[in-house]
């Protein structure tokens, strides 16, 4: 599924192209992300950003794969700890949450392009939801990263989609204002408890 955006992201031309991207993003947020501001930066001819990336919500989802995979190769060296899936998923909430809202400016333009609804992203935008899949289950099972081959159980991935969703959802409020960070951690913990059947009144 990953293969239609990763492999061109391979190219050198490509790399410089989404991290010019996720500079401008950090700059001045989704406005910032102009494509003729993005090709000057990565110093690529319009062409050759228009042959990738149709879109400057294209870029952004590009952008959006490349920070997941950051914190995939950060989860699988620091995988989250508890005393049980409960514990163990807030943690990787916890982790995420605060992890993405360190660069707010370049959260809100991912989350924006991310939450567009524009049908030509809907592959790309689902690569960014399997890896947090991967990465929820992981968490559950007390490994790091479920690996692209190894196949998770029908009742793995629809709790691993719920809780996703629910995170997300919880992302995008607080990219409108809606959310805090502390917020989003405690409302992913009460979340997490109903859907894992497990009591979290006992939690701090």
């Amino acid at each position: 599924m990953s293969a239609e955006l990763s492999e061109p992201m391979l190219e050198a031309r490509a790399q410089r192209i989404i991290q010019s991207t996720i500079e401008l993003a950090e700059e001045g947020g989704f406005e910032a992300v102009r494509l003729r501001d993005v090709a000057a930066r990565a110093e690529v001819a319009m062409g050759t950003l228009y042959r990738r990336f149709h879109s400057k919500e294209d870029l952004l989802v590009a952008a959006l794969e490349v920070e997941t995979r950051v914190l995939q190769d950060r989860i699988r060296l620091r995988p989250p700890r508890g005393v049980d899936a409960l514990d163990r998923a807030v943690q990787f909430f916890a982790i995420t949450t605060r992890g993405m809202l360190r660069r707010p400016n370049l959260t809100r333009a991912m989350l924006k392009a991310a939450a567009a609804g524009e049908p030509e992203l809907a592959k790309k935008v689902s690569v960014f939801h399997e890896m947090m899949l991967r990465m929820i289950v992981g968490a559950l099972r007390n490994q790091s990263v479920v690996a692209e081959g190894d196949p998770m159980t029908d009742q793995e991935m629809l709790t691993g989609d719920v809780l996703n969703q629910i995170w997300f959802a919880m992302m995008v409020g607080w990219s409108g204002g809606l959310q805090s960070q502390a917020s989003i951690i405690e409302r992913m913990r009460s979340a997490a408890g109903l859907v894992l059947g497990e009591s979290t009144t006992s939690q701090s």
